[in-house]
């Protein structure tokens, strides 16, 4: 049987290309489609030589474990090792599932026109099975890692996010609250609930501690030039959760507020409701977020 060159770089360029789309989709990555490609022009190069070339087990190991990092650079740029490490991983835990789906496929199939050498397997049949693969795999990797966080514990859900007022910026940790759909009602702009404490260094503590009587309209003991800076500024949150059936929260647009998500900053829309308790008794986290915010 004949195998020309050029098919195996189009096999695995297209396997390699779709294996880096979904660790990308999973790992939450910024996908570039030019360096998504040239990573996997690289693997496919090297598909290509190790068809050719036979190495021994160990050096074709530790070759592979470099050239891993290197796809994973180039596709990705991460900013810092975790990032390296989790993508990798990410990516290792894709390659292995569509990997074992399509070897699982060429098994049950039994296709003649393909042979394995040098450990790869190689033929016009492969294509269709890696098509067939991506979107068994794609299917079991959805559903793994939705039942995965479905179970993420309140550690695994904490992040920190950036609130900005007046210049100033203050860096807290909050929990990601798939219950929290808290919206002002006027704009449907999502709230970020804040403990008051951790406002003292943004906002006055003249508004701060005195939003119950603000929210009765009581603003005698509200100085007047901070009266007349804030007071326009403030909303009024309706919610019905934190202990109280129908309560009522004071909110505040900030000058910007940002998610930080591994070492990344997204810049959100949201107002920030002002809580006059605190959010746990151990103090993990001083705020809450909405997983639409997340």
């Amino acid at each position: 049987m004949t195998i020309y060159i050029d098919i195996i770089i189009v096999e695995n360029l297209i396997m390699n290309y779709i294996i880096l789309y979904a660790t990308g989709i999973i790992s939450k990555s910024k996908i570039s489609h030019l360096h998504m490609f040239l990573a996997s022009l690289i693997g496919a190069i090297y598909a290509v030589a190790e068809y050719i070339i036979k190495l021994n087990i160990y050096s074709n190991f530790v070759v592979k474990i470099i050239l891993s990092v290197i796809i994973i650079f180039v596709a990705f740029q991460p900013k810092n090792v975790k990032n390296m490490c989790r993508q990798l991983v990410l990516f290792y835990v894709t390659t292995f599932t569509f990997g074992g789906v399509a070897t699982y496929l060429i098994y049950v199939l039994k296709p003649q026109n393909i042979i394995i050498k040098n450990g790869m397997y190689v033929g016009t049949y492969v294509l269709k099975t890696i098509f067939m693969g991506a979107i068994v795999g794609t299917i079991i990797l959805t559903i793994a890692f939705k039942m995965v966080k479905s179970k993420l514990s309140k550690k695994d859900m904490i992040c920190k996010i950036k609130i900005k007022f007046n210049g100033k910026e203050e860096i807290l940790d909050a929990m990601v609250d798939t219950g929290n759909m808290l919206k002002e009602p006027i704009t449907g702009t999502p709230v970020v609930v804040v403990e008051r404490t951790s406002l003292y260094d943004l906002l006055p503590k003249e508004i701060l501690n005195n939003t119950e009587s603000i929210l009765g309209g009581d603003f005698e003991k509200i100085p007047e030039d901070i009266k007349k800076e804030y007071i326009p500024k403030l909303k009024i949150i309706p919610f019905a959760s934190l202990g109280k059936q129908n309560g009522m929260l004071v909110g505040i647009k900030p000058e910007k507020i940002e998610v930080i998500n591994e070492q990344i900053e997204e810049n959100k829309n949201a107002i920030i409701g002002i809580y006059n308790k605190s959010l746990t008794k151990r103090g993990e986290y001083k705020a809450l977020i909405g997983i639409d915010l997340y």
